[in-house]
């Protein structure tokens, strides 16, 4: 009987499904702390200005996404392989 590879590189799509899960988590999450950053601001402030609720709104929810976004596209990326070519050649030029 054939062992299993010990080490097996991901498929295409079984990275895009994991990314797919994770953003669906970021988004969430995203939605909660845009939620907090305007309940902070509505309740700090005496007069109630719904544009700059709108922007906070928008301002801390696309940053959590966007750095969610990034950050697991790294981890990704290092999970599938694609970095060591790159280890590689940068291990070679430091000989």
């Amino acid at each position: 009987m054939a062992e299993p590879d010990p080490d097996p590189i991901p498929t295409a799509s079984s990275l895009r499904r994991r990314f797919a899960r994770i953003m669906r988590i970021a988004a969430a999450f995203s939605l909660a702390i845009a939620a907090l950053a305007v309940a902070l601001v509505a309740w700090g402030s005496d007069e109630f200005h719904i544009h700059m609720l709108i922007a906070t709104a928008l301002g801390a929810g696309l940053t959590v996404l966007l750095g969610t976004a990034l950050m697991s596209l790294a981890f990704l990326s290092n999970n599938s392989g694609h970095d060591d070519a790159a280890a590689r050649s940068r291990a070679k030029d430091s000989e």
